[in-house]
């Protein structure tokens, strides 16, 4: 009876120590609630409530709840949070509100304690480094300060690379060695001129990410490498036309690294895809959609929103090549008017609206080339949903085109099989209707 008393305080004994949780402290938060989510990339998907037990502090248990590896993170109701990393190990970390970063300390978890070590390293590292090359580039090479200003750049580096080296081999398979070999910033020989640094980074800064981890998509790895590889191809003094080109070759080398990995290559590509698309590069998301979304069949994320969505299914649906499909609509007049009627020799279809910024500079412009060539017929469908409002527009700018509407905007039959997705948009079209180019400027027009 005795065995079998001591067997059961041993079992439940046993169950406390390993019964994983986290306790996170952040004194003067203001806050008696957050939101645990879960991290991926920029992804941020909430997972749990929680509430403070005491002044303060958060705490809750991952004992039966199906939690992945990962960063998770404590968001509280004013804009304030708490990263963590969760690897099947207790966590217990205090800080405060006023330098969360600064003042953390790490009560348990190894991991924890190691990835705030990184971070904080990480982040001085750039700083001194960023400031001393400044000085370098810009002091006599003869000088002996220059000298000294040299062997302080090479001894942070190798103190730099000491830890990567160090943290990530002392045990390689876990989470957080893992996460610090491929985030870790990229050895560069400071020695060089900063172009030949530049060269050296767009050939070498991918080498140490692990593209084939897929665990890592639940951190920032992938996202921060990509955007910190894409720099390397900015230029803000080329022209757009030239600089999407740039970084049509920096997604190449990236994507091809993340292939290795379906889960990683998604996960990568979602993230270009959201990142173009928020700065306005469209020639960059089309050449991602044809490239690699469409040839790959890559399944997306709904998340990534109905616009992605139109845009990849006019790409694959509406290519150059394709036959327009057919609608009827009424012009301001109430005129039926059937696209294959239409019998010039080509038809431009522009998809357009009043309120559209760009489209109150394209469509005058376009009325101009109109009148100065006119071998082509105008077809404007206005995504309006006011009559007066798509009157006034055509009346203002004189617009000599086909002027049609369905007054349904982004719903209206047209709008849809075409596959709208922003404003303007435009469909060049042979007399038999076929897609013969889809310019995004009138330079591109090309008629």
């Amino acid at each position: 009876m005795n065995r079998l008393f001591f067997l059961i305080i041993f079992f439940l004994t046993t169950c406390l120590i390993n019964s994983q949780s986290f306790e996170v402290t952040v004194k003067d938060i203001g806050s008696t609630s957050a939101k645990l989510q879960s991290l991926q990339g920029e992804k941020v998907t909430e997972v749990d409530s929680v509430t403070d037990r005491e002044k303060d502090t958060f705490r809750s248990s991952f004992e039966n709840k199906k939690y992945h590896h990962g960063f998770y993170r404590l968001a509280f109701s004013n804009n304030r949070s708490v990263d963590f990393l969760y690897d099947g190990n207790n966590v217990k970390l205090k800080t405060h509100a006023s330098a969360i970063l600064d003042s953390m300390e790490i009560i348990s978890s190894e991991s924890n304690r190691l990835y705030y070590c990184f971070i904080k390293l990480n982040k001085a590292y750039k700083t001194k480094t960023d400031l001393l090359q400044l000085l370098l580039a810009r002091y006599p090479k003869e000088d002996s300060f220059y000298q000294s200003v040299q062997e302080k750049v090479n001894l942070l580096q190798n103190e730099y690379l000491a830890f990567i080296k160090a943290e990530s081999q002392r045990e390689p398979y876990s989470f957080i060695a893992r996460y610090i070999r491929s985030a870790g910033l990229s050895p560069v020989n400071f020695n060089i001129s900063p172009e030949q640094q530049l060269g050296y980074l767009k050939a070498h800064a991918l080498d140490n990410v692990d593209f084939d981890d897929g665990e890592l998509i639940f951190s920032d790895v992938f996202t921060n490498k990509t955007i910190e590889y894409l720099t390397y191809y900015r230029n803000p003094q080329l022209p757009k036309e030239l600089l999407e080109k740039e970084f049509m070759k920096a997604i190449d080398s990236v994507i091809s690294r993340a292939k290795v990995n379906t889960i990683v290559y998604q996960h990568v590509v979602e993230y270009l895809l959201d990142g173009f698309k928020k700065f306005g590069f469209d020639k960059v998301m089309d050449y991602i959609v044809d490239t690699y979304v469409i040839k790959d069949d890559l399944c997306l994320d709904e998340k990534l929103g109905n616009t992605i969505q139109r845009r990849i299914d006019q790409n694959k649906k509406l290519p150059v090549g394709a036959i327009a499909p057919n609608f009827m609509m009424t012009d301001i007049s109430g005129k039926p008017i059937e696209l294959y009627k239409i019998t010039k020799e080509k038809v431009l279809l522009v998809f357009y609206a009043s309120w559209c910024p760009h489209c109150k500079t394209i469509l005058p412009q376009l009325n101009e080339l109109k009148k100065a060539k006119g071998d082509f017929e105008v077809v404007a469908v206005s995504l309006d949903t006011d009559k007066g409002e798509w009157k006034n527009f055509v009346d203002k700018n004189r617009l000599d085109f086909i002027n049609v509407s369905d007054l349904k905007s982004w719903d209206g039959a047209a709008a849809n099989e075409y596959f709208i997705y922003a404003t303007p948009t435009m469909f060049l079209l042979d007399k038999q209707k076929r897609i013969i180019a889809k310019p995004l400027t009138i330079d591109e027009l090309g008629t």
